[in-house]
């Protein structure tokens, strides 16, 4: 059965597109990629997508321009620390609960779901909530990445309230949040988080289709569902190595391919904190190469030289699959390729890097675009 999808007035023939079986496993990989190592493991959620797509039926995709500008629209997603994901999952009550309570708050019915941020877990969440649902999904999300904090979206960047901030647990707990502003939302809602698992549901941020069209990283499944194709086809280039083509058909900048030698993790106040170090393989054979993370990967050197740092996306890939590796995957003796991608750029504004720049992780380091030091390694190598 087909997903219903809620048309506005003057509306004849929207929700021509879907995300069906086929797609689900490219758009979990591809995801994964932009998560940074970050925004939860696909592997339960691709399961959970998979299941809801089978009972339901497809879901109907929406371009940002397909959406009327009465409608209203809202993230879902996960939030916590992402280790605690691989072990407590949901139980299918969340997604109707946060729901019907944000539509209660609103007095209104949610005429779309939006992806929240582009991870792994992340992305599959609001494909299994909007085939449950019945409800269309919007081809974008509020970071072109993923980042810790529940503040940290372009939603924020654009006046955007989280207000009614919506959290439920697998136990069937529903709270409701109206605080003075989104960095409020992040201490309070954190401090729930913790106390409900280290795992919860989000329902947040409602808005009109009209400001949702420019509050967005558009195109983000489409983006996912390219990458993911590209990781899964590496493997058959042509002419060249898988890494050669998995490089050039993402458009990733190379660091540092090498060998986990040590791994300190912590989960403390909703995060997984740590980071990972690694010994040069291959070409790389004698270098050594540092990453640090909070819940993503935050910043990354290669001989002791700065080489991507926040808001920046720093990935790490299996070296020859090239499937990446969630933080939370991290393990001695895993061999991975580190590499870098271009962030969007409203992150690359005073308040985008106010917001999820280096100096807000705690990193005494200014901004620099990642094509730029990769540019100046090159000219110095």
């Amino acid at each position: 059965m087909r997903p219903s999808v809620r048309r506005a007035k003057g509306r004849k023939d929207i929700g021509v597109r879907t995300i069906g079986l086929q797609d689900i496993d490219d758009i979990a990989l591809g995801s994964s990629l932009l998560g940074s190592g970050g925004g939860g493991d696909p592997y339960m959620g691709r399961l959970e997508a998979i299941a809801a797509v089978k009972e339901h039926g497809p879901v109907t995709l929406l371009d940002v321009d397909e959406v009327p500008d009465d409608w209203t629209v809202a993230p879902i997603c996960g939030v916590g620390a992402p280790s605690v994901s691989l072990e407590k999952g949901t139980n299918g009550i969340e997604y109707p609960k946060v729901r019907a309570m944000m539509e209660r708050m609103l007095d209104k019915k949610l005429d779309a779901f939006l992806l929240s941020e582009a991870g792994g877990m992340n992305s599959m969440i609001p494909i299994s909530a909007a085939a449950r649902a019945g409800l269309p999904l919007v081809n974008a999300d509020g970071m072109g990445r993923a980042f810790p904090g529940i503040q940290q979206d372009t939603f924020t960047l654009n006046g955007v309230s989280t207000n009614p901030f919506v959290i439920a647990d697998e136990k069937g707990n529903c709270t409701v949040l109206y605080t003075i502003d989104n960095d409020w939302t992040e201490a309070i809602g954190r401090e729930i988080t913790t106390a409900s698992g280290g795992q919860v549901t989000t329902l947040a941020s409602p808005m009109s289709g009209a400001k949702m069209k420019t509050s967005v990283v558009v195109g983000t499944v489409d983006y996912a569902q390219k990458l993911g194709r590209v990781i899964r086809t590496a493997g058959d280039a042509q002419g060249e190595t898988p890494e050669q083509y998995f490089l050039r058909e993402s458009g990733a900048l190379r660091f540092f391919k090498g060998k986990i030698c040590d791994v300190l993790r912590e989960t403390r106040d909703g995060f997984n904190f740590g980071k990972v170090e690694l010994e040069g393989i291959g070409e790389d054979k004698g270098s050594t190469a540092v990453v640090e993370f909070q819940n993503e990967n935050i910043y990354a050197e290669v001989d002791g030289e700065i080489v991507a740092t926040v808001p920046d996306l720093i990935c790490l890939v299996d070296s020859e699959t090239f499937v990446p590796v969630t933080t939370e995957n991290l393990k001695y003796g895993k061999r991975v390729l580190v590499v870098g991608l271009p962030c969007d750029k409203a992150w690359r504004t005073a308040g985008g890097l106010d917001l999820a720049g280096p100096r807000w992780f705690g990193l005494d380091v200014d901004y620099v675009p990642v094509e730029e030091l990769a540019r100046a390694r090159r000219r110095d190598a």
